[in-house]
């Protein structure tokens, strides 16, 4: 299968895990950066997980039904389960994350959407243009 052309990328960078966090999404069309957010202590599936939701929130907010794609499994897991499973614990450094992720969890509680969340796939079509570039 060949990747969708008009799609909108999310991806995030961790330094360490966990680590200073961030994510952002760009339009795979123009390669235009769209949203970024961070650093935020975290971890990367968690950056991930709220990438898919800010594109969710953003796209909706655009009246917009632009599929997303991710690299992350567990991202598109946890968003399709709406719920993060991350097994990060809540601490001080933390907090100001898991109130994040409680707020994306509600978020994907109480609104629907009809956007295709995807898996990009790095093996054929090479890093996800909202890929950081710090492997």
């Amino acid at each position: 299968m060949n990747e969708i052309k008009e799609a909108l990328c999310v991806d995030a960078a961790c330094s360490g895990n966990p680590g200073p966090m961030e994510y952002r999404g760009v339009h795979l069309p123009s390669g235009k950066e769209v949203f970024r957010f961070g650093p935020i202590q975290g971890t990367n599936n968690i950056g991930e997980f709220l990438a898919i939701v800010h594109a969710l929130a953003l796209l909706q907010q655009k009246n917009s039904n632009l599929p997303i794609y991710s690299d992350s499994r567990n991202a598109l897991l946890w968003g399709k389960q709406k719920k993060c499973k991350t097994k990060l614990p809540r601490d001080a450094r933390t907090e100001e994350l898991f109130r994040l992720i409680e707020r994306a969890e509600h978020w994907l509680q109480t609104h629907k959407y009809t956007n295709r969340l995807m898996k990009w796939e790095t093996a054929q079509w090479g890093e996800i243009p909202a890929d950081f570039g710090r492997k």
